[in-house]
């Protein structure tokens, strides 16, 4: 019986594995200047229970979280301080926000598992392709920490190219903003919300969803990429089945 109704739960899904980035401010405490700063643990509670939705459909989740609430090398250290360090200090960021989240899965009685792009074995393992397969083979949640482990590239870059390694269905990257405009629509009121684009379009306007090197990393690769807002009810678990919701970019 409990067979049949995994088959079902999976007949249900577009993607089975996945690479899911959310942004590090999304999962910070607001500030008064409006950003996401340090951890509040409602947000990733929440975050924690859309992903145990998803794995008891039987999804494999890989996860990437990006650091800004914390520390964004390019954005805070710009002009104070040279930009590999930065970035180092940025990379760090994304390690302890892997360690939290990671916890808060388990105690939403998941297996995590986190993995960083440089060694630091007292606080994770070191990142291979076959042990974080084998890792989503066995129903954990993998966290990838540090980024591509190199300065000058975003969490965005980091997250496109773990999708790629683990061969995923589709990146999901979940945003502050409900998927990708022709403007910024906090800014421009005539800002039009594009419901499917390819990455030559992207790319050719100017679209601000990620950076270049992460959507020409996905292009070339022929990642599918889904944009949408992580505020959205379930949204989550509404992309994985396919729902129409975001952006959906392809080539």
């Amino acid at each position: 019986m409990k067979k049949t109704r995994r088959v079902r739960k999976l007949s249900e899904l577009k993607y089975k594995r996945i690479l899911l980035k959310v942004s590090g401010e999304a999962l910070g405490e607001k500030t008064a200047a409006g950003d996401g700063f340090g951890l509040d643990f409602t947000k990733i509670n929440a975050v924690c229970a859309s992903i145990k939705e998803c794995v008891d459909m039987g999804v494999q989740v890989g996860l990437v979280i990006g650091g800004g609430n914390f520390w964004r090398g390019v954005k805070n250290g710009s002009g104070k301080m040279q930009r590999s360090h930065a970035d180092a200090m940025g990379m760090l960021a994304t390690v302890m926000n892997a360690i939290a989240v990671a916890d808060a899965l388990e105690e939403h009685g998941m297996d995590a598992r986190v993995l960083t792009a440089v060694e630091m074995h007292k606080f994770a393992e070191y990142f291979t392709r076959d042990t974080a397969n084998r890792y989503l083979n066995e129903g954990k949640v993998v966290l990838f920490a540090a980024g591509t482990g190199n300065p000058y590239f975003s969490t965005d870059t980091g997250a496109v190219l773990r999708g790629v390694e683990i061969e995923a269905d589709a990146v999901l990257m979940a945003k502050n903003i409900d998927g990708i405009y022709s403007a910024d629509p906090h800014k421009d009121a005539s800002a039009v919300k594009y419901d499917e684009l390819t990455y030559a379009e992207v790319l050719e306007k100017g679209l601000k969803a990620t950076d270049v090197t992460a959507m020409a990393l996905a292009m070339d690769n022929d990642m599918p990429m889904v944009c949408f807002g992580l505020a959205e009810e379930n949204s989550i678990v509404r992309v994985v089945r396919g729902e129409k919701i975001g952006t959906t970019v392809t080539n």
